[in-house]
């Protein structure tokens, strides 16, 4: 105790030497924040705790603990530039929007205001924007690039190429052979099948067709190959756009932050970030879904997580929705999250060092069944704030940002959508989980489907692209779990919480591995 009564008065008069005053209270709390160190450290850590207060611009002399907080959150990232974060949020309602400029080809981003309720034009508007980012990286794949000469030999001379025609190229001939056309996969007749691009749309005959793995339902892009007559293309062969590695594609957006966050520049790059990464070999995220919170049995099973993780904390727990049954009454949702924030009394090292994200589901009030879904109202989790403070209530899907790695994390029953609304259903079930993650990767896009099936806000459409392709996605489906990588993207599906006898999946960032972990059923709680 006496100790601590020097510390603060050594920390009063250093204060003193630099023209500030500290109140005891305050004094007091920066005292027990230096008092594990050396008296060598302590010194220093004052030293740039009033260097940092200085450059913070006051406006009066008296340092309150705000600032003090403020100077601490920021020394402890050391060597990171303004705006370089180890972890954040990124609400999807805030992604930035870019679009693609067909004279320069580059991205450019739209700062164009954006509302729910936006103008008609953007029905069709959005659609185009993902046709013209399909294109583009269509038009550069090896089988549409144009041949190179190479000593004066084409190089289609051994590889064969093919040529992207737009509908309208199809509507002015009355026949052409071995047509490729790129568009969306639509139903404008009963029973018929048409590939709509902005030019046009042609009528499609499938009686042949040969499907590519993946799952084609109505609202997805597709790469529509055959023969045209009669205004109709006979398909012999249905696939989807390319896919393209994420180092290529950022390439035409520049240096800006198409990802999101409270930085100017894409932080992918960042060498300080890269080395924390590359150190911080103990660093985990932790994801559940469809965590039940009106089940006594889930709630006794996140007490054992919470009291198992306090001894070495992760940088998140994600708990997705349904968080209760979706016929109760939405008010008894706020009881469920208080008592969410009860179960973690005791760990007092997880609520420091570990945010608890939570991520709605469309069964969870208060927003519509429209994506992105807006985060669960903080009138209904006051109670869990305030017992966890570092709790953070997430749209659906929302964006991590780990040093540099970026992951989106969505919950939402999109398996069966697939299987309800595909045209052709894939032959080889045992690696449904391939078709599944090739959708997503060649879609470039969270929900490629009927807009009747998943209604999307036009204006926040942006928001669920997967391009650039992300380091990871956390599909929060209620089938069985599974993790498939394809072109350094890993699609993950962390299964039920509740139907697969408690189990969740670990995300280790150092070595980009996860582990399935589970919740044993004789484990006491302290």
């Amino acid at each position: 105790m006496d100790e601590l009564a020097q510390l603060r008065r050594r920390i009063t008069s250093s204060f003193k030497l630099c023209g500030f005053l500290i109140r005891s209270e305050n004094s007091t709390f920066l005292a027990e924040q230096l008092l594990p160190f050396e008296a060598a450290e302590r010194e220093k850590w004052m030293t740039v705790i009033t260097e940092n207060l200085q450059g913070q611009k006051l406006a009066t002399p008296h340092v309150e603990r705000e600032s003090l907080e403020k100077a601490i959150n920021e020394l402890n990232r050391v060597g990171l530039d303004e705006g370089e974060t180890v972890f954040a949020v990124i609400d999807a309602f805030t992604v930035p929007r870019y679009r693609y400029n067909t004279r320069i080809k580059k991205f450019e981003r739209d700062t164009q205001p954006r509302r729910l309720l936006t103008q008609p034009r953007m029905k069709s508007d959005y659609l185009q924007q993902r046709y013209a980012m399909l294109l583009q990286k269509t038009l550069r794949h090896d089988l549409f690039a144009p041949a190179v000469i190479q000593d004066g030999v084409a190089a289609e001379a051994q590889t064969k190429k093919f040529k992207l025609q737009y509908a309208e190229n199809l509507l002015a001939t009355s026949n052409m052979k071995e047509a490729v056309v790129l568009g969306l996969l639509t139903q404008l007749k009963e029973g018929k099948f048409y590939v709509e691009d902005p030019t046009g749309c042609v009528q499609l005959d499938l009686s042949g067709a040969r499907f590519h793995a993946g799952f084609f339902c109505e609202g997805c892009f597709v790469l529509a190959e055959g023969n045209y007559a009669n205004g109709v293309l006979k398909v012999d062969g249905l696939g989807f756009p390319p896919a393209e590695p994420a180092s290529s594609s950022r390439a035409f957006f520049g240096t800006g932050n198409s990802w999101g966050g409270e930085s100017t520049k894409l932080l992918k790059y960042s060498p300080r970030l890269q080395e924390l990464e590359r150190t911080n070999t103990e660093t985990t995220l932790v994801f559940l879904s469809d965590v039940r919170l009106d089940l006594p049995v889930v709630m006794d099973k996140l007490r054992q997580l919470f009291v198992g993780y306090d001894s070495c904390p992760p940088q998140a727990i994600v708990l997705m929705g349904p968080f209760t049954a979706s016929t109760r009454n939405h008010h008894e949702l706020r009881h469920h999250l208080d008592a969410l924030g009860a179960l973690a009394a005791g760990c007092e090292q997880l609520k420091k060092q570990t945010d608890l994200i939570l991520v709605p589901s469309t069964e969870d009030p208060t927003a519509p069944n429209i994506f992105p879904r807006a985060p669960l109202p903080e009138c209904l989790a006051a109670g869990l704030l305030k017992a966890w403070p570092r709790t953070q209530l997430a749209t659906n899907p929302c964006r991590l940002q780990y040093c540099t790695q970026q992951i989106v994390v969505c919950r939402l029953d999109l398996m069966a959508k697939f299987c309800r609304n595909t045209l052709h259903f894939p032959a080889d079930t045992s690696n449904i989980e391939q078709h599944f993650a090739r959708t997503l990767v060649c879609q470039g896009h969270l929900v490629p489907i009927h807009p009747i099936a998943m209604p999307v806000h036009w204006d926040y459409d942006p928001a669920l692209w997967l391009y650039p392709l992300p380091d990871l996605v956390v599909m929060g489906d209620s089938c069985q779990s599974f993790a498939s990588t394809q072109h350094g993207c890993t699609v993950l599906n962390t299964g039920s919480f509740v139907k697969s006898k408690f189990a969740f999946k670990v995300y280790i960032p150092a070595t980009r591995t996860i582990e399935d972990s589970e919740i044993p059923g004789d484990m006491e709680t302290a």
